[in-house]
């Protein structure tokens, strides 16, 4: 399997992992092309991918703090096909290495959604158990109905993120605003 990480803009890489983000996620949950396009047009985003036999299998959306020191994981997805087959673990831990390559990122952090619904504890616990700690903060953005909690990943022992949901939350909305900007 080859992992690979774009942080520019490339039509034929964004086709070949497309099928598997939207196999994942519902329309109205999704960021759509366009805005994909912008986030890596400005720098502000990474598509990552994990292709095996020249077919991407999954794929993962990142983005980064102002300053660089938090990488978001905004959307990560398998293809149905390959799931349960620890490849998500996998792009997690590409990611994680990619992330420590990043020469002032102090850690990771992704937003679950934290209605205990079952769908949802069991997302909670595939973060925790790839060393992501859940927050207790439950953020409530003004453009969506659901409610959710920030987790975190440390990169590092001597210069660790906060863990407060609230600091957390404002890297990731910080983010999402620059991504949905519609000017640089």
């Amino acid at each position: 399997m080859e992992f690979n990480t774009t942080t520019e803009w490339n039509e034929r890489h964004w086709k070949e992992a497309e099928p598997v983000y939207e196999q994942a996620f519902p329309a109205a949950g999704r960021k759509s092309p366009a805005i994909i396009r912008r986030m890596l047009e400005r720098g502000i985003g990474q598509l990552h991918t994990a292709v095996l036999h020249k077919e991407t299998i999954a794929m993962a959306l990142t983005g980064h703090s102002a300053k660089g020191e938090v990488t978001i994981i905004d959307y990560l997805a398998v293809d149905e096909g390959y799931r349960n087959q620890g490849l998500g673990r996998r792009l997690i831990d590409y990611i994680r290495a990619w992330s420590e390559q990043q020469s002032v990122c102090r850690g990771i952090v992704i937003e679950v959604e934290a209605e205990p619904t079952e769908a949802n504890l069991g997302r909670i616990r595939f973060w925790e158990r790839n060393g992501f700690r859940l927050t207790d903060e439950v953020h409530q953005y003004i453009w969506v109905p659901e409610l959710y909690r920030a987790m975190i990943l440390h990169l590092t022992e001597d210069n660790r993120l906060p863990e407060d949901g609230k600091t957390l939350f404002r890297y990731i909305t910080s983010f999402h605003e620059r991504a949905y900007r519609s000017k640089s």
